[in-house]
């Protein structure tokens, strides 16, 4: 399916590509340079839907006549927010502070119509339940998984799903980073359905 006008990703993210392929649309995806530190006493679910309006913007000026996708997700634990790891022991201390709790993701997305300005937002949340992990168990997972671009150093869509015991929310995308059912009803208020509409059964 070939959307109306040229849809752009802007992300470097591998996850979030593939998850967009998944809707077989035809996009571009470009990685936005932006500045994601947190504001003061900024929290997790406002974040990401900034930085998602952010990222969008960011290429508004590259591609004037666009929809264009931004996403930013990130971890809170007991109310202090984890993003990506910044080296190996932060990604232990992440996992270390996890074992035994839940971890809310909070995924924000956004698609910016550079044409109009049109720009809706939104944020999807995700629970996951940590088992209790071992020393061990981290460190044989953090060599095997390498999760050093994934908010609390989870990756869930590989073999990070071994380290969980309970999953919680209503898109399963939004877990690996990108809420598509949001996204869609986004598409679909741009006239671009991904099934063709028609009368009800």
């Amino acid at each position: 399916m070939i959307a109306a006008m040229p849809l752009v990703l802007a992300s470097s993210s591998p996850s979030r590509r593939q998850i967009l392929k998944t809707t077989r649309l035809e996009f571009t995806a470009v990685s936005p340079d932006i500045d994601e530190s947190p504001l003061p006493g900024e929290s997790a679910r406002n974040l990401v839907e900034r930085l998602s309006m952010m990222k969008a913007e960011k290429l508004a000026t590259q591609f004037p006549h666009a929809l264009i996708i931004g996403s930013d997700q990130v971890a809170d634990l007991r109310g202090n927010i984890m993003g990506k790891p910044r080296s190996h022991n932060d990604a232990v201390s992440q996992l270390r502070r996890s074992s035994g709790s839940t971890l809310k993701l909070y995924t924000g997305i956004a698609l910016l119509n550079s044409s109009t300005g049109s720009l809706q937002s939104g944020v999807d949340t995700f629970e996951v339940e940590f088992r209790d992990l071992s020393a061990i168990q981290i460190e044989n997972y953090l060599a095997k998984a390498k999760p050093y671009d994934s908010c609390g150093s989870l990756q869930a869509e590989g073999i990070g799903i071994a380290l969980l015991r309970r999953l919680s929310g209503n898109d399963p995308n939004t877990l690996i980073g990108l809420p598509l059912i949001k996204l869609i009803s986004f598409l679909e208020n741009e006239g671009i359905y991904l099934i063709e509409t028609g009368s009800h059964i």
